[in-house]
């Protein structure tokens, strides 16, 4: 089996590195049986630091920084050069990739903004050249949402169309994982994905039930012409959104895509969950030969 690779993606700081980093330290500590080598490159230019053991690290080709310095672009801008330079000189990403061996795993940490799966056709390409290079049936694409969303309706289904968005836009075997559940009270959590439906979900949590429409406001105090005008205007402009919202979750329930694995870190069993799902996307493992003691031996020494 060729190399695995996962491609992880998601908006900045929902807990890209971190998913990463618990991943590789999972799979260190498990027995000898089922224990495997995970490995980390940043693909990231604008990366600060990582807790995790870097593989290859594309700010040694190019870094957001530098081109700040030299090109005085703003952050985004640099960013988006960065990514192209990267587009111009993959031969970069080919011999990194090709230190590999076959049945070997890697993560790859992508940039966190959103713009680069939707708008801009930067990643489309990277993993078109990939698929060039073998590597096609065997990437999946894991993107993070983070669990504190849940405690907002309106966030939550933004985030479900940002999944769906980077999913139609990468074209890969995709899985959704909600990282910080350990900062989630967890019967909010639950009530949230235990929801049958995105419309069930926006009619039990969402801003039909709340209490603060222009007309609940209001009340029925005296108002002047004047003020009765803008209630009206702001009461129509509310049913308005609903709708729209409504036509939203409708269309998550009708194509049924999306769906959030919870991750929290602290629970090795949710850990090995979460890395099962994820394989079974590519269907990693189910062929590979059995490792030999001087592969524990040597993985063993990793992990001390």
């Amino acid at each position: 089996m060729p190399l695995a690779i996962q491609l992880v993606t998601g908006p900045a700081g929902s807990g890209k590195s971190t998913y990463a980093h618990i991943l590789q330290q999972h799979c260190l500590s498990l027995g000898p049986r089922h224990r495997r080598r995970i490995h980390i490159a940043n693909l990231d230019p604008a990366a600060e630091s990582f807790r995790y053991e870097v593989s290859f690290d594309i700010r040694d080709l190019i870094s957001v920084d530098d081109v700040m310095d030299e090109l005085k672009l703003g952050p985004n801008g640099a960013l988006v050069y960065c990514m192209e330079y990267l587009l111009e000189n993959m031969d970069w990403l080919q011999e990194n990739l090709e230190e590999f061996d076959d049945d070997e795993y890697l993560i790859i940490d992508c940039p966190g903004q959103i713009e680069l799966y939707t708008h801009i056709p930067v990643m489309n390409k990277i993993i078109d050249q990939l698929r060039l290079w073998g590597y096609g049936d065997n990437m999946v694409s894991v993107f993070i949402v983070d669990a504190t969303f849940v405690t907002d309706v309106s966030k939550f289904i933004s985030g479900s169309l940002l999944a769906l968005s980077a999913m139609i836009a990468m074209q890969l075997p995709h899985v959704n994982v909600l990282s910080k559940c350990d900062l989630v009270e967890e019967a909010s959590m639950e009530r949230v994905l235990e929801m049958e439906s995105a419309l069930q979900l926006w009619d039990v949590l969402g801003d039909n039930g709340r209490n603060d429409s222009p007309a609940a406001m209001f009340g029925s105090r005296d108002l002047t012409v004047e003020q009765s005008g803008v209630v009206e205007k702001a009461a129509e402009r509310e049913r308005k959104w609903n709708r729209l919202t409504e036509a939203i979750c409708s269309l998550l329930d009708d194509f049924s895509m999306v769906g959030f694995i919870p991750l929290n870190i602290n629970d090795e069993d949710n850990i090995s969950h979460v890395l099962a799902t994820v394989d079974h996307a590519i269907q990693y493992g189910e062929d590979l030969e059995v490792r030999g003691a001087d592969y524990d031996d040597d993985v063993g020494e990793m992990a001390e």
